[in-house]
């Protein structure tokens, strides 16, 4: 979060207990709280705030790090009586921001979270009728735009953390400016309010139409930068040294934050910290090493807020969700590996890659902030000042360099009917429209008339917060009698892996999983281990002795149970086909067709589609198998392209599925 305030929005409000004052220790906090909001550097800014925003339709505000706008303004408008007519949207690209923030702002205003302050994240609405001021992710506002296209519950929205540019947020940033426009033909107009600690403003405020940019004062403390001297070929062994350096130099109280690319990173570099630990001097402090990455289940997200046993050092392992989102109390020392994973779709080939990368200049000075929230820091960067020179000066939005079929969906079914021509701030390339509208078409998702018009089946997949292959299958189960099963599935492929695989025990863990192998193929193997995990009384005991990720797993069982109420909703019935593989198999070829490979004679694989050659993954049930056919639930390019998640088909259900599909690409299969 951008508005500097992290060591409390991270809190819970405490119990009341008497003092020998007789007040409450809740009042006493309340008082603090006031005091604090009064000492934010927003604060002398708050009239002219209220009368600008009141003036204008839309309004830009560039607030520095620790400002005090993300908790702040919400309150302010709202104070102001700009509530009235709706409530204040207040967007965030990730559910812990919007859990967290919503948290401390309850606490400034003294009510109970879910009443006048209120959050809605996936799978997570925490709101009432009473509720004026929400905090939510951006993708649960695209949501709610395909019901109401004008957001006629809003009166304001406020688009946090801009700069970010996740997909949703620019699918966002049109959705909103096109609810705005329609709105100003009536007496119930919309205002716009886009909030960011850097980004190109003469950017954003030429797309909301001239918008006039407020720029407030932070309150940043000095950063002591620090460069490698020479380029570090293992960053993640550098990481390690430069962190232990710090923790035998500096003191105990100065806490660690540490950028790495994603979970498996995380886990290993948690388990090393936690290995060289043993082997420090007696007197030296201890160390908890702590994982942050959006894949946690939010309860285990929270735990960087909370304090650990005296004497020991917080070290946050975080992933690029602790760049700006959040502010974690304590910070002293950022590390930052330089790295981040990111997401490169290639609508020619159809590879959608998650690869680790370079960050840009504007992430890093971002990732270097983190270090002055509270007082003075330092940042360890483990590259040279010559490959920070090189860096791009900013990173490429999202919705350029990934598959959009999402988007087009959803848009479509906000009765947007000209999808090349929306108003993007930057459109995604036409190649990547071309290509997810022709995907879309062959799901039966839109048909093309005069022009793209959303189906029946479309408007149904559309309701499913899923990529449209996975709503498709979920849809289709009602035909096969296997939607308990359908859902069990797509929800344990919607979170991290759940098979866990420690660095020294791997030939364990594989020999742990065999019980669970089905020659039908991983999603059902994926079936068998869910339905073994829920059959136990110790589940965290079972998940240990099975190495199975007892966290991931408990999360798609949340997951499950959303999507499970979902289809009450839509009157899909839900049936069992028990151990009845052949209907699930059938049914997931209702939406993965497109990723369907054939054994060639050299023992290869051929995608049908593009006539890629792939290969099984080595951590799938059929690694050692050569089945003739197959599906996949992704491609994953590393020292080759495999196909991950693959599951055994027939050729006539493939045809049977998609007849033009197919006979356009290899004849009909028998």
């Amino acid at each position: 979060m951008s508005d500097g305030e992290g060591e409390r929005e991270g809190s819970h409000t405490p119990k009341k207990q008497k003092t020998s004052h007789g007040h409450t220790q809740g009042q006493s906090q309340r008082g603090n709280l006031y005091q604090q909001r009064c000492s934010l550097p927003i604060y002398p800014a708050r009239g002219k705030l209220i009368t600008e925003i009141r003036k204008a339709s839309s309004v830009v505000v560039l607030g520095e790090t620790g400002s005090g706008k993300t908790t702040q303004i919400p309150q302010y408008l709202s104070e102001a009586g700009m509530t009235k007519s709706g409530m204040i949207a207040v967007t965030q690209p990730r559910r812990v921001a919007a859990i967290s923030i919503s948290t401390r702002v309850a606490e400034e205003m003294g009510c109970e979270l879910g009443t006048q302050v209120g959050y809605c994240v996936r799978f997570d609405d925490t709101t009432s009728p009473q509720t004026n001021i929400k905090y939510m992710t951006d993708g649960m506002l695209l949501r709610e735009a395909i019901l109401d296209p004008k957001l006629f519950r809003y009166s304001i929205i406020v688009l946090d953390e801009a700069h970010e540019r996740t997909v949703h947020t620019d699918v966002l940033f049109g959705v909103v400016k096109a609810a705005q426009q329609q709105r100003a033909r009536g007496n119930r107009a919309l205002k716009i309010v886009v909030m960011s600690a850097t980004m190109d403003v003469d950017h954003f405020s030429q797309y909301f139409n001239s918008a006039p940019v407020l720029y407030l004062q932070g309150r940043q403390h000095p950063i002591e930068l620090m460069y490698a001297s020479q380029p570090q070929p293992d960053y993640l062994f550098s990481t390690l040294v430069t962190l232990f350096q710090l923790h035998q130099e500096h003191p105990v109280n100065e806490d660690i934050l540490v950028f790495l690319t994603g979970q498996d990173e995380i886990e290993s570099v948690a388990r090393s910290v936690r290995e060289v630990a043993l082997d420090l001097p007696q007197d030296a402090p201890g160390i908890v090493p702590i994982p942050m990455y959006a894949a946690l289940p939010p309860g285990q997200q929270l735990r960087v807020f909370q304090p650990v046993p005296s004497g020991k050092r917080k070290v946050i392992l975080a992933t690029n969700i602790a760049e700006t989102s959040v502010t974690i109390p304590g910070i002293k020392h950022v590390i930052d590996t330089g790295r981040v994973k990111a997401k490169s779709y290639q609508p020619g080939s159809g590879l959608d890659l998650l690869k680790v990368q370079w960050v840009s200049r504007a992430q890093a000075w971002q990732r270097t902030g983190r270090a002055g929230r509270e007082d003075s820091g330092t940042c360890w960067r483990l590259y040279t000042e010559d490959e920070f020179s090189k860096l791009d000066a900013n990173t490429v939005p999202e919705i350029q360099r990934c598959n959009v079929a999402s988007v087009v969906l959803q848009l479509l079914a906000m009765n947007i009917k000209n999808i090349l021509t929306f108003d993007f701030m930057d459109s995604p390339p036409r190649e990547s429209l071309e290509a997810a509208i022709k995907q879309l078409e062959l799901l039966g998702a839109v048909s093309r008339e005069k022009h793209l018009k959303l189906t029946s089946p479309g408007r149904e997949m559309s309701m499913y917060p899923l990529d449209p292959p996975m709503s498709k299958v979920i849809i289709s189960a009602r035909d096969y009698g296997c939607l308990e099963e359908i859902l069990t599935i797509v929800s344990v492929l919607s979170v991290e892996s759940i098979l866990h695989s420690p660095m020294y025990k791997r030939e364990q863990a594989v020999a742990a999983w065999k019980k669970f192998f089905c020659s039908e193929g991983d999603h059902v193997t994926l079936l068998t281990v869910y339905r073994a995990f829920k059959a136990v009384k110790n589940k965290k005991d079972w998940c240990r002795e099975n190495f199975i990720n007892h966290r991931n797993l408990k999360h798609a069982a949340e997951v499950r149970k959303q999507l499970r109420d979902l289809c009450l909703k839509a009157n899909l019935p839900l049936e069992s086909c028990g151990h009845n593989f052949t209907s699930i198999r059938k049914c997931l070829t209702q939406g993965l067709f497109m990723n369907s490979a054939e054994l060639q004679s050299d023992g290869t694989y051929l995608t049908l589609d593009r006539k890629q050659v792939v290969a099984i993954h080595p951590s799938s049930c059929l690694f050692q198998s050569k089945p003739s056919y197959l599906l996949y639930s992704e491609l994953v390019h590393t020292t080759k392209c495999y196909m991950r998640n693959v599951c055994v088909v027939d050729a006539e259900w493939l045809y049977e599925t998609a007849p033009s599909f197919f006979r356009q690409r290899c004849g009909k299969k028998r």
